[in-house]
């Protein structure tokens, strides 16, 4: 079996090398808070919930022979237990957290005594196997098992959890494999998953299992539901798509599993027809923020600029599954617009999820709150399209799971290797190690511009520190101790034979903008959003309690202006609306009155009890 190597992803050949977790440790800042947050609070919250709910329990009762009567929780509820080993695994490579580790060994116990002799394990369907590819999501749930599997394995070795993986992972290839049921899950996870553990483990046949799994997508093999067979991704063979379709956390999930099966493969035709989907989704349909799905009743990505704000789904799930994609798409082809598309959904898709005690959290994030929202139950689960407030837990509770187990692992975003040297692809106070040097990333960024990277340790021969320059930032300068030059967007490298002491600092232009969205979205033709560095900006009725949200409009002459903490200003313009019976027509003038415009990180938002919200905002007509 291979050394282990405690990364999410970790590709046997790449234009880029992934760095282990536990040689990047974030130290404060932004994202470094973040991550405390979450290994002080949520992943105990998370867990403390699966118990509340009775999933955890599930377990026990297919040990003792009492399901399906004892069973609590959806289809699927399973996999979000999964996702709770998995963040605990990774925290434990990342902090030694002697509790957690003793929470893993004791479940990795429980599943091993759950397990049937020849590998399966699933709670809803024990004992109707595979009867409901379309919506059962046994296989699904696998895929998180074996990614907590694989997270233990690469953090602490073999122990009862990488066994019950391992041969959870066994069963799939002897009940899916050649000459078995030629049949797809209807939720794609079990194909990025079983590449995974083949990186991990060397045994080719979960590649091969994972490749089947990939070809047969598209082939019809599942029934048609209401949604048409594009919801499960269905309908076309992945290679044949033009763009991401249908639910979207399936449709990216799979995409991850696509690129993973290309890589290993060599498979080019397969990497860029992902590649193609990817820019045509970021080109229509993707909302500022780096949110993905538009429709509320199948949860999936509407057609090209169908992106209404009040009508956003933007899961949370999907925004880390596009951050997933992005990164295996970056590690493949080096390409800074994928590290552009993971900041811009790191910072606002996903950072917006948790609130700041990292203990409720969206489910989905709309761009446009309209109304006062109802404030959620503390008590008991919340429906999952509840919007407006977080809440701290859902019947369909993937998101807050996902969180967790996103942000323990992030520090494997940060930085990557190749024979070159080091890249530097996302800005977070950092301590980086590699075979080449090691480095103090130092910054408050995105509250500031400046970034200073500092070798503390380099080898004697020269190499090249990448570093990535947003594409919004077009007059970024940087600097050595013998030269300083502007820069754009793209990979600025600096070669030299370093020495110890010496540091580069990038300064990024933080002047605030308006930014105009592509005029065939319709339902924001007319509307500006500003935006900060890296950080969408909203309106929150909190800080306009004199005025309507509805009816305010923003005068634009001027960029937005800093006004002291994380808020921004402009002038603006709102209307005063008589009371009529009929919304159309213009034979009544209202009353217009001066404002200013106060927009707080759109991140921020709902923090401060029920609020309305705005991201695009109408541009008041020039005076």
């Amino acid at each position: 079996m291979p050394q282990p190597m405690a990364c999410p992803v970790l590709p046997t050949t790449s234009a880029l090398r992934p760095i282990v977790i536990d040689d990047v440790r974030l130290t404060g800042g932004f994202w470094g808070k973040r991550q405390e947050r979450n290994a002080d609070r949520t992943i105990a919250h998370c867990l403390t919930w699966a118990r509340r709910a009775g999933w955890l329990a599930n377990f026990t009762a297919a040990i003792d022979g009492t399901l399906p009567a004892a069973r609590r929780g959806r289809e699927f509820s399973d996999a979000d237990v999964y996702k709770v080993a998995e963040a605990m695994a990774w925290e434990v490579g990342r902090s030694g957290n002697v509790r957690l580790d003793k929470e893993i060994l004791d479940f990795g116990e429980l599943l091993a005594a759950a397990q049937h002799p020849d590998g399966y394990l699933n709670t809803k369907f024990d004992a109707a196997r595979y009867t409901d590819l379309e919506w059962g999501h046994e296989l699904y749930c696998y895929g998180h098992l074996i990614q907590a599997g694989v997270a233990r394995l690469r953090t602490a070795g073999e122990d009862d959890l990488t066994a019950v993986a391992i041969r959870a992972a066994d069963h799939v290839c002897a009940e899916f494999g050649p000459g078995g049921r030629e049949r797809v899950c209807g939720h794609p996870e079990i194909e990025m998953a079983l590449v995974e553990l083949y990186r991990a483990t060397g045994e080719h046949r979960y590649l091969e299992q994972a490749r089947l799994f990939v070809d047969r997508r598209g082939t019809r093999t599942l029934a048609d539901i209401e949604f048409g067979r594009q919801y499960f991704q269905d309908d076309v063979p992945i290679k044949q798509a033009d763009v991401l379709h249908g639910h979207a956390v399936r449709a990216l999930y799979l995409a991850c599993g696509a690129v993973d099966v290309a890589v290993e493969t060599g498979d080019d035709e397969l990497l860029w027809a992902v590649a193609r989907q990817w820019e045509q989704t970021l080109a229509s349909r993707t909302y500022i923020t780096g949110g993905m799905g538009s429709r509320h009743q199948d949860e999936a990505f509407g057609e090209a600029f169908e992106l209404a704000p009040d009508r956003a789904y933007a899961e949370t799930c999907a925004a880390i599954a596009s951050v997933m994609l992005s990164w295996r798409l970056l590690l493949a082809t080096g390409e800074a617009r994928f590290a552009d598309l993971i900041e811009r959904t790191l910072f606002n898709a996903v950072a917006v999820s948790p609130d700041e005690h990292g203990t409720s959290f969206f489910y989905r994030n709309t761009l446009h709150q309209r109304r006062l929202p109802d404030v959620p139950v503390t008590d008991s689960v919340s429906p999952r399209a509840a919007a407006g407030m977080r809440a701290p837990w859902y019947d369909v509770s993937c998101c807050p799971t996902n969180i967790a187990r996103t942000l323990t692992s992030l520090g494997g975003y940060v930085a990557t290797t190749d024979v070159e040297g080091v890249q530097l692809h996302q800005f977070m106070a950092a301590e980086i190690k590699t075979d080449v040097a090691d480095l103090h990333v130092q910054t408050d960024y995105p509250h500031d511009g400046k970034v200073t990277v500092h070798v503390l340790r380099t080898v004697s021969r020269e190499w090249t520190l990448s570093i990535r320059i947003p594409s919004w930032a077009v007059d970024a300068a940087i600097s050595t101790a013998d030269s300083r030059q502007t820069v754009g967007p793209g990979y600025t490298k600096v070669r030299r034979q370093w020495q110890a002491g010496d540091q580069v600092v990038l300064e990024l232009p933080m002047a605030a903008r308006w930014t105009w969205p592509d005029p065939r979205i319709d339902a924001v033709r007319g509307c500006v959003a500003a935006e900060r560095g890296p950080l969408v900006y909203c309106l929150e009725s909190v800080d306009q309690p004199d005025a309507d949200l509805d009816t305010l409009a923003v005068l634009t002459s001027q960029p937005p202006e800093p006004s002291g903490g994380f808020t921004l200003t402009a002038p603006a313009r709102w209307s005063r609306l008589p009371d009529r019976s009929w919304p159309y027509g213009s034979a009544i003038t209202p009353a217009e009155l001066a404002s200013t415009a106060v927009f707080v990180p759109y991140h921020l938002w709902g923090n401060r009890g029920p609020s309305t919200m705005r991201v695009f905002v109408p541009e008041h007509p020039p005076q």
